[in-house]
């Protein structure tokens, strides 16, 4: 739950430092570990998506939990890729300029929806920690 509302924010700055200085200030604290945040996200959002796809019987059965399920895994994986594409281009792609190529494609692509994609995976953390923990 911290991770996604840490990335959330981060993938938000853009639109929160705008608004405050204070939030600039602890923003830019976070965003010394904006890769590894996004690194984390990234890795939980293949899993979700994973395991939505393995369990798909849920959406029969429980639609309302599949797709909060579903939409966790999205916001997870996308601002994960965001966030911690740096490292991710670093650490699995290296030396594979293709692969560099493609994944910057997407990269530029998704960046146009990174705020409210940063939206998403907040309120999908808050609810996520909500639900789990209640």
């Amino acid at each position: 739950m911290v991770i996604g509302v840490a990335g959330g924010l981060l993938a938000m700055s853009s639109l929160l430092v705008g608004r405050s200085a204070q939030a600039a200030e602890k923003l830019a604290t976070l965003a010394k570990y904006q890769g590894w945040i996004g690194l984390t996200m990234f890795g939980w959002g293949v899993w979700e998506l994973i395991q939505c796809v393995l369990n798909m019987s849920l959406l029969g059965s429980h639609p309302v939990v599949f797709a909060f399920w579903a939409l966790s895994g999205v916001a997870d994986f996308t601002v994960g890729l965001l966030l911690g594409f740096g490292l991710i281009s670093t650490y699995v792609f290296r030396g594979n300029a293709m692969a560099i190529a493609k994944g910057d494609a997407l990269r530029s692509k998704l960046v146009a929806f990174q705020v409210p994609l940063g939206g998403l995976a907040v309120v999908m953390s808050v609810i996520y920690g909500v639900l789990h923990f209640v």
